[in-house]
């Protein structure tokens, strides 16, 4: 008997490896501005915050600055046209979604990611037609680590939240989760940075490779 219903995953950083089309993305609108790329160790721990966490690691600037707007739609607009350039399902992820699947299980994706970008990144990546739903950041009123898109996910896939699983590599993966009462595994394999402190979230447990997820299910 398998220990829960479903096993929902944050997307960047848990699921799949988005780390290097950010990075690519991000360094051709540093070009634009004659600045030197970022290498990608450098861009890999802050993938997971988004354009505002990047903009600031490469330009030093928050939304506040006049130019700000006009770098973040470089950006964005950059990142779209190359949404899967390498972005690839992490080392172990497939055989975990598969063993998911013959259990009989339901898997989903919870990201703070917005739709427009989460959308196509699933479908290239022949994944929208497995998950039982795909939950993104602007899908509900609220984003992680407020509790409405973990509440939407369990609806959408007809489960209870204390029957689920949650792997994510962000504290608000983690708050999100537990807040619902839901299992919750810190994916340390993922864009953690330096000064995290994942001991301090309250998970159930933390993983380093995705294959250990199935010591969960």
């Amino acid at each position: 008997m398998a220990k829960y219903d479903a096993v929902f995953f944050d997307l960047d950083g848990t699921l799949v490896d988005t780390a290097p089309d950010l990075a690519y993305a991000l360094n051709q609108v540093l070009l634009d501005y004659d600045k030197s790329p970022l290498a990608l160790e450098t861009i890999r721990p802050v993938a997971s915050d988004g354009s505002p966490g990047l903009i600031k690691l490469a330009f030093g600037i928050s939304a506040e600055d006049p130019e700000y707007t006009s770098i973040q739609t470089r950006f964005i607009e950059l990142y779209r046209h190359h949404i899967n350039r390498e972005s690839r399902l992490f080392d172990g992820m497939e055989n975990v979604l598969q063993t998911i699947e013959k259990t009989g299980l339901k898997w989903g994706v919870i990201t703070n990611k917005p739709a427009f970008l989460t959308d196509p990144l699933m479908q290239a990546l022949k994944l929208s037609q497995r998950a039982s739903c795909i939950v993104s950041g602007d899908t509900t009123a609220n984003s992680k680590p407020h509790p409405d898109p973990m509440l939407f996910a369990c609806n959408a896939s007809a489960v209870k939240p204390e029957n689920c699983l949650y792997i994510g590599d962000a504290q608000r993966d983690i708050e999100a989760g537990n807040i619902v009462n839901m299992d919750t595994l810190i994916a340390h394999y993922g864009y953690l940075k330096s000064t995290d402190q994942p001991e301090t979230w309250q998970a159930k447990a933390t993983i380093y490779k995705p294959e250990e997820i199935l010591n969960w299910i």
